[in-house]
């Protein structure tokens, strides 16, 4: 049985009322039902709209991957509210930006993060907090002035006297969530998605997939991550289960507990195979209960593709491509087309037009390169409160993505490069600009030029050309350090050189083709 409303609290309440004992949400501390699930939600829109929630209001969730994450987002949303999800990986600086573009007066946030969210200075008016016991009096005064209130780690509230009335009137076009994803400015940028871009994304999935209710996937990614929520929701749709496992730098803990929670699905970015392949021995991925494997996330080696398929044989590979300005998902490449059409991202998701065109919106002849642009129910209808930004990817209803593709006779696409100076590292989009920027901070660099160069296990690292300033000297480790610092990992170039000076453009920019080609002739 699937879900027939655009709405995902919705599905979470059919399914309840059909199978309340069925397995819904599972981590390595136990599993919470369809049943459960649902009653902590209706407890939890109670205490939100009590507490003055107001539809269309962004509410910052900060939780890691499990039953109160999903059970607070989905609250949220059924309260005609937007759910934006972040994690303290990003740092203070971004989170204090993000806070102050969606003027979010509520937040969800794990208690072992009340240090670093009292450096946030949000102007949040409530902080719920979630934790093992009630949060002691150092915490509160940690977060003042900010109203504390506790969440058990499973969100259990005591009963509530006060009736719970009528739920707004929602329609499919209202926000949803606000997903942050890096763009090329630098900085993190919201990404809007509508109830029916994650429906219409959440069936197109479900459907090339084959998903029922006796599906479970087991889930490595974070849900502030387009990829991982696109998880949650699949298997919510359905009636299935998901089974959060945070624990993968152990890679063999997580491929034991694949098999003894006798999952169907797996799900992971190039990294995620890197690790496997290089820790985890290809007998112990012969799991009798996995029927799929997914991938997304950047480009794979094509060795790792090939090792992949045979690890996991005869589970099949879903090599697949996406943005987060498309919910999630924009094409797959179905296994059966794996050796004709290796390298490819196959075709557009049911649902999903695809076409190749040039700066003018004219279609390319096959063979011929040029940009891939996307239209469909999935696609964002832009950026959160940058209209701007928005203008320059939406054209006439259709998603200019920014990679550089070409379309083969039969129709599937490749892709060869992007448009935009961004990055893929272990699956995060990274401007280039971004590292550049830090780099600058260091007082002996005169000036940087960031590019992506292929990375076995990352899929795509950085590699920085840095001009020192006068007579300044230091060098790749102190730099790297420095960068690590200041900053999360993805943002500390793996490779350094030093020039002389960078080559420029008539009009002055940095002329990284130029940096590209004498790379590849050293």
């Amino acid at each position: 049985m699937t879900a027939s409303s655009p709405f995902a609290f919705d599905w979470l309440r059919t399914h309840a009322a059909a199978a309340p004992q069925a397995p819904f949400i599972g981590t390595p501390a136990g599993w919470m039902t369809y049943g459960a699930a649902a009653a902590r939600l209706e407890r939890l829109a109670l205490e939100l709209s009590v507490g003055g929630l107001r539809a269309g209001e962004p509410v910052v969730i900060a939780l890691p991957s499990g039953p109160a994450a999903v059970i607070a987002s989905l609250a949220v949303q059924s309260l005609g509210a937007c759910a934006v999800e972040v994690t303290r990986e990003w740092g203070v600086e971004a989170l204090q930006a993000i806070t102050a573009q969606t003027g979010a007066r509520l937040a969800f946030i794990a208690g072992r993060d009340a240090r670093l969210w009292c450096r946030v200075q949000g102007g949040f008016l409530r902080i719920y907090v979630v934790h093992p016991d009630a949060p002691s009096a150092r915490i509160r005064d940690l977060l003042q002035p900010a109203e504390v209130l506790w969440l058990s780690e499973d969100l259990a509230l005591e009963p509530c006297a006060a009736p719970a009335g009528p739920g707004p009137a929602l329609e499919a076009d209202c926000p949803a969530q606000v997903t942050y994803t890096s763009g090329s400015t630098g900085r993190h940028r919201g990404v809007i998605h509508t109830h029916r871009n994650v429906a219409a994304n959440t069936q197109s999935i479900c459907c090339y997939l084959g998903l029922t209710r006796e599906d479970r996937v087991m889930a490595i990614l974070p849900l502030y991550y387009c990829y991982g929520k696109s998880l949650l929701q699949t298997h919510l749709y359905v009636g299935g289960s998901i089974f959060f496992d945070s624990r993968f730098m152990y890679p063999q803990v997580v491929v034991r507990a694949m098999a003894e929670q006798r999952c169907t699905g797996f799900a992971g970015i190039p990294l995620s195979f890197e690790l496997l392949r290089r820790q985890v021995a290809p007998e112990s991925l012969k799991i009798a209960s996995l029927r799929y494997v997914t991938q997304a996330g950047g480009a794979m080696q094509a060795d790792t593709v090939r090792w992949t398929r045979a690890a996991f044989a005869p589970a099949p590979l879903f090599v697949m491509y996406g943005q987060t300005e498309a919910t999630a998902r924009l094409s797959y490449l179905a296994p059966q087309m794996a050796q004709a059409k290796a390298g490819s991202i196959g075709k557009g998701i049911p649902g999903v037009e695809l076409r190749v065109v040039d700066g003018e919106g004219h279609e390319r002849p096959d063979g011929e390169v040029g940009e891939l642009v996307a239209r469909g129910d999935n696609v964002t209808p832009g950026y959160f409160r940058e209209p701007e930004a928005t203008r320059e990817i939406l054209h006439d209803g259709w998603l200019w993505t920014g990679d550089l593709a070409y379309r083969d006779a039969e129709g599937f696409l490749f892709i060869v490069g992007r448009s935009k100076d961004v990055l893929k590292i272990r699956g995060r989009r990274v401007s280039a600009a971004q590292i550049e920027d830090g780099l600058r901070c260091h007082p002996n660099v005169g000036d940087v030029a960031v590019i992506g160069v292929p990375d076995e296990i990352d899929g795509e690292s950085a590699l920085a050309f840095v001009v020192l300033r006068g007579e300044g000297t230091v060098d790749a480790p102190a730099l790297r350090r420095f960068c690590h610092e200041r900053g999360p990992s993805y943002l500390v170039p793996k490779l350094i050189r030093f020039e002389p000076a960078l080559p420029r453009t008539a009009n002055g920019k940095t002329a990284k083709g130029e940096l590209r080609a004498k790379l590849q002739r050293s």
